[in-house]
C-alpha cells in the first residue's frame, strides 16, 4: 500500500513519521524544504513528492492543512487530486475544518467512488510525535473499518463519532471550550497576582479546587515561566474559534462566551503573537 501525506507541520509531519517508523511506503509533500527533510529523517521508507499530483496513485491520501479553503484547493480543484487517486482509495483528512466544507467533500469524493474519512486530532505535537494522538473519526463505517489500522499506527485512541459532520463538530466545539478555559486561565493567573499570591503556589493549590482544568495544569506553568514557544499558535487558535462560532450561527446558536473569548484571539493576533503558543492571550488580557 502507498500512501500520500500532504502537510507536515506540527501536526502532520509528526503523524507522517509514525507511519514511515512503522514501515510504511510513504510518499510526502509539504511547501517547506525543511519539513520535508525533517519527516524523511524518520526512516527509509518515506520519498518526497515534487507535488500532489503524484499521489494519483495511492491508496490513501492524508491531508493536514491549515485552513478549509487549503484542503478544497488541494483536493476539489479542477487539478485536485479527488479528480486524479482511483476508485476505491480512500482520502483522509486531520486538519480543523467545518461540518459544511467536510460534507462537501464527501459529497465530491463519493460521486468520484473515493472514500472519504474525517480523522481531526485531539492534543497536540508532543503527543502526535509518540502516536499519543486522540484521533476523533467520521465518515462512512465500511472506510472507518476498513482505514482503521492505519489509524492505530498515527494516533490513539481512536474514536468514531458517526458522520464527518460529527467529528469536526466535536473538534471545533472542544476546542471552543479549551480556548475559552485558557482565556480564563490566563485571566485567573492576572488575578492571582493582583492578590499577591506566589503563582506557582497557585498552581499547586488550584489542583485541589473546582477551579483546575487541562489548560491550567498543562498551560499554566507555561505562562508562569514566560514560555509562549508555538505548540498550538495564536492564530490556528483563533481560527479554530472563529470556525466553531460561525458553525453555532450556522444552527441558530449563539456561542456568547467562545465569542468573548474570540474577541481576546483576535487582539492577541493583531498583537503580533500569532505564532506564538495560544497561552500569548495572556499577555492581552
Amino acid at each position: 500500500m502507498r500512501i500520500g501525506y500532504i502537510g507536515l507541520g506540527l501536526m502532520g509531519g509528526p503523524l507522517a513519521r509514525n507511519l514511515i517508523r512503522a514501515g510504511k511506503d510513504v510518499l510526502i509533500y509539504d511547501l517547506s524544504k525543511e519539513a520535508i527533510e525533517r519527516t524523511l529523517a524518520a526512516g527509509i521508507t518515506g520519498t518526497a513528492a515534487g507535488s500532489p499530483d503524484e499521489m494519483g496513485d495511492c491508496e490513501v491520501v492524508f491531508t493536514s492543512l491549515p485552513l478549509p479553503a487549503h484542503v478544497k484547493n488541494v483536493m476539489m480543484s479542477d487539478s485536485g487530486l479527488l479528480n486524479k487517486m482511483k476508485k476505491g482509495s480512500i482520502y483522509i483528512d486531520v486538519s480543523t475544518i467545518d461540518p459544511s466544507t467536510a460534507e462537501e467533500i464527501e459529497a465530491y469524493a463519493k460521486q468520484r467512488e473515493i472514500g472519504f474519512i474525517a480523522a481531526p486530532l485531539g492534543k497536540g505535537p508532543a503527543q502526535a510525535e509518540k502516536a499519543e494522538e486522540g484521533i476523533f473519526a467520521g465518515g462512512e463505517k465500511y472506510y472507518f473499518e476498513k482505514i482503521l489500522p492505519l489509524l492505530n499506527i498515527v494516533g490513539s485512541p481512536v474514536c468514531y463519532l458517526g458522520g464527518v459532520k460529527q467529528a469536526y463538530a466535536f473538534k471545533l466545539i472542544t476546542n471552543m471550550i479549551g480556548m475559552t478555559n485558557l482565556a480564563v486561565v490566563s485571566e485567573g493567573l492576572h488575578l492571582a497576582a493582583q492578590a499577591g499570591i506566589d503563582r506557582n503556589q497557585f498552581l499547586q493549590f488550584v489542583a485541589e479546587t473546582g477551579g483546575n482544568s487541562h489548560q491550567m495544569q498543562t498551560r499554566g506553568p507555561w505562562i508562569v515561566n514566560g514560555d509562549f514557544a508555538n505548540r498550538f499558535g495564536v492564530s490556528l487558535a483563533l481560527k479554530d474559534v472563529t470556525l466553531g462560532c460561525e458553525m453555532a450561527g450556522d444552527w441558530g446558536y449563539d456561542a456568547r462566551f467562545a465569542k468573548l473569548a474570540k474577541q481576546f484571539y483576535e487582539k492577541a493576533d493583531q498583537a503580533g503573537l500569532g505564532k506564538e503558543d495560544c497561552s500569548a492571550v495572556y499577555k492581552v488580557l
